[in-house]
């Protein structure tokens, strides 16, 4: 039977059916054919007969997902997963639904529901680990990303979230555990290294950080972020000249990589070089115009170049753009998540 009369079977069947379990069931035949406007109008039929039924609530609030429609889909995953507190997927998709809107707490108690009926589910706890983050909630997100690390010890993804999530909840001790360890099963991946030698850096060991450093730099040539933190660790203990290769590396796979244009223009002040660093200064400042450091280097130059006035003006803009736009300069700060 061509597809036209398997349609016209289906609606034929669904308009003379009478119980919401069967508009249900030929709703969801219509949607496995892609008739999606005709199965929604029969989903809304099943519900307007019994609208606490669950297949005809989720596969509506699915079918609202899978069309990006998120707001039309949380109230009937609401109601679903209230009359199949069981229910798992109706859990996941209302916290799907939520998160789509930016609704981080009302995401993250939805999958919270949903974990506790599949506790193991590492793909959910990754999910989680994500919006956790994403709400600022960092000390639930360590918990949770230790936790999966310790289902799937072999999953580098979970344990670079497991780091990052301990760093940004300012436990750099774990943080720099997490890493350590990754280091050790991933020894050839660029990014578990760099993260390595940046935690050593971070906890003050500075020695061990850069051959880490270095390793990530030479695993991955066009990995920027090791050739930023190599110059940035010489521009710190004033190795200026060595600091301009890495740097411009960096810049060179990542043109737009603001904090390394402005440990550039560093280097350059710091050897001398006042008309270069003014140059590459400048380049940053057209890149990221709100950035306060690049004008508050500029006036130390135009001091030393003893040009007070435009000395004065950059201080001043400079002093201007931190206030303005203080999360340039300002770490994070975790909460805890609102049981």
């Amino acid at each position: 039977m061509k597809a036209a009369g398997i349609i016209f079977v289906l609606m034929a069947q669904a308009a003379g059916a009478q119980t919401a379990a069967e508009l249900s069931d030929h709703a969801q035949q219509l949607a496995q054919n892609r008739q999606l406007e005709q199965a929604e109008d029969l989903w809304k039929k099943a519900l307007d007969q019994e609208p606490d039924y669950f297949p005809a609530l989720f596969n509506l609030g699915f079918l609202n997902v899978n069309l990006k429609r998120y707001p039309q889909a949380e109230p009937l995953l609401e109601r679903a997963a209230t009359q199949a507190p069981e229910d798992f997927n109706a859990h996941y998709l209302l916290g799907l639904a939520r998160s789509k809107q930016d609704n981080h707490e009302g995401a993250i108690r939805a999958w919270r529901e949903a974990l506790q009926l599949r506790p193991t589910h590492t793909k959910l706890m990754q999910a989680m680990i994500v919006e956790y983050t994403a709400g600022r909630y960092h000390l639930e997100a360590a918990e949770l990303a230790t936790r999966a690390v310790l289902l799937d010890p072999n999953n580098l993804d979970l344990r670079l979230m497991q780091l990052t999530a301990y760093r940004k909840a300012d436990d750099l001790a774990s943080a720099l555990k997490a890493a350590e360890e990754a280091a050790k099963r991933f020894p050839g991946s660029p990014r578990a290294v760099f993260e390595h030698g940046w935690n050593l850096l971070k906890s003050g060991r500075f020695d061990e950080a850069l051959p880490q450093i270095q390793k990530a730099a030479a695993l991955d040539p066009q990995y920027e972020e090791p050739q930023f933190f190599w110059g940035d660790w010489l521009v710190n203990q004033g190795r200026y000249e060595e600091a301009l290769a890495p740097l411009r590396k960096a810049i060179a796979v990542r043109p737009d990589y603001i904090p390394a244009r402005v440990r550039l223009g560093r280097a350059l002040l710091g050897l001398g070089r006042l008309d270069e660093a003014i140059v590459e200064l400048n380049k940053t400042i057209e890149q990221e115009p709100r950035h306060p450091q690049p004008h508050l280097l500029l006036s130390q130059i135009y001091f030393r170049q003893k040009d007070l006035k435009a000395a004065s003006a950059a201080k001043k803009r400079s002093l201007k753009l931190r206030r303005e736009n203080p999360a340039f300069l300002e770490a994070r700060q975790t909460r805890p998540f609102p049981d």
